[in-house]
């Protein structure tokens, strides 16, 4: 039986009511699904750190810029996504929900926001990364530019437009460059390093953990996305497959890790947590193949795989300034 404070909920609409600045505020802010955040800090954060720990130089403001911009687009992405899912019928009939991780917002659903207000928002945040962005154009060049574009699209068609990445089966693909690759790399390039197989490699990791957040995010959604044609990965491949192709992404994050650490690229235990959290992700794995039915146990597995991330990606970064400090 699933355990009173994981059953399906909802944000209460008096809590976020009132026209006050401090209100309106809230509402806005938790709109944008602010648990998420470092799933787009921490890739900044950890290229930046490996740009740092190659050319010795740290740029401030273009750092403090590229972190604004990257979480605003990731806002935008949360908000706009909501209503997509929204226009599509998804969040509407998602019963299974595990709130506040899966569903959405579920401020359009609970009359908090309404759908045209969410999208209003959404562009909103859109405009303020576009600010940024240019910014940071003046600072480093038209290069910015092209990540910029990239991440703005990925993020935006994921959820919205007439071929939705998400219900084509390759939104996770999609997440995993503009959540890993791209912001790694456009970080570490802002910093002054080279674009090269390594930044690649290093990249993997937090493309891989970010992956696999949304993969396990959306197997509690399986049966609304299916009904509503919103075709994941999970509603393609089933539970077992998903649990597969999971733990997978995990390997890939220890098997890039390695061959940065063979390459000394990263020191000599770098790739010891990222192993050790194999074991989190084998729990975690366990559960999507039982998938909602244990609600206790999905939502468990789900906060394991956002602390995977946080903490691998934070190891990372440390072990690539550590290189700096103590060669």
């Amino acid at each position: 039986m699933p355990t009173e404070n994981a059953r399906a909920v909802d944000p209460s609409p008096q809590n976020f009511s009132g026209d006050t600045f401090a209100q309106t505020a809230k509402r806005l802010f938790h709109a944008t699904r602010p648990k998420f955040f470092p799933a787009s800090l921490l890739p900044v954060i950890a290229g930046t750190a490996w740009g740092f720990s190659t050319t010795g130089s740290l740029g401030i403001v273009v750092f403090m810029l590229a972190l604004f911009a990257t979480v605003c687009v990731h806002a935008a992405s949360n908000v706009l996504n909501d209503v997509g899912d929204d226009s599509g019928g998804t969040d509407r009939q998602n019963d299974d929900r595990v709130y506040p991780y899966t569903g959405g917002s579920r401020f359009i659903q609970t009359g908090i926001m309404s759908a045209s207000e969410m999208a209003h928002w959404g562009i909103t945040l859109l405009a303020l990364a576009a600010i940024a962005g240019i910014a940071l154009i003046a600072l480093k060049g038209p290069m910015v530019l092209y990540f910029g574009l990239a991440g703005v699209t990925l993020s935006v068609l994921y959820s919205l437009g007439p071929a939705r990445l998400a219900s084509l089966g390759v939104g996770e693909t999609a997440v995993a460059l503009g959540f890993g690759i791209i912001p790694v790399a456009g970080a570490a390039w802002l910093q002054g390093a080279e674009l090269n197989t390594e930044l690649l490699l290093f990249s993997i990791p937090v493309s891989a953990w970010v992956a696999a957040i949304l993969l396990i995010n959306e197997v509690p959604d399986v049966a609304p996305d299916g009904a509503t044609g919103k075709r994941t990965l999970p509603v393609r491949l089933g539970l077992s497959a998903t649990a597969v192709v999971y733990m997978l992404l995990h390997v890939a994050a220890v098997a890039a890790t390695g061959r940065l650490t063979y390459n000394d690229a990263l020191p000599l235990l770098a790739p010891l947590v990222p192993a050790a959290l194999l074991i989190l992700a084998f729990r975690a794995g366990a559960a999507i193949r039982v998938g909602i039915q244990d609600r206790g146990r999905m939502t468990a597995a789900i906060e394991s795989t956002l602390a995977i991330h946080t903490s691998g990606s934070i190891w990372l970064a440390a072990c690539v300034l550590y290189l700096h400090w103590w060669p």
